[in-house]
């Protein structure tokens, strides 16, 4: 489930700057165990737009904080892009303790509390 996100005033030459700065700095930045070969499927962006708060988010929930965990986890290429569902699964909850895990200090508990959060915003 991604959002497609409305056109903006940007001319054709900036978004295409802005996309690429986005391609660029998301390949650089997957942890040790991120998945090299995951990328966003053919016509979808890579924004996440569902949620921007902290709230702790757990095992067996639904909704918009999951798909926002989901999407910066794909993004980070933690998550493979079809697992984004809006539903906290087995999938997700070991992908936020692999991403947890390369990101010390967050202890790999799969709770995705404030810490975590800040951590996936800043990733």
């Amino acid at each position: 489930m991604i959002r497609q996100t409305l056109p903006s005033r940007r001319t054709a030459g900036a978004s295409a700057l802005a996309a690429l700065a986005l391609a660029t700095a998301l390949a650089a930045a997957p942890g040790a165990s991120a998945d090299e070969s995951n990328a966003p499927p053919a016509g979808s962006s890579p924004v996440c737009a569902f949620y921007d708060g902290a709230a702790p988010t757990v095992f067996g929930e639904q909704g918009d904080r999951v798909s926002q965990v989901q999407c910066m986890l794909a993004n980070r290429r933690y998550l493979p892009w079809e697992a984004v569902n809006g539903t906290f699964d087995t999938r997700t909850l070991t992908a936020v303790q692999r991403f947890q895990a390369d990101h010390p200090p967050l202890v790999p508990d799969g709770l995705v509390g404030p810490q975590t959060w800040s951590a996936l915003w800043r990733a």
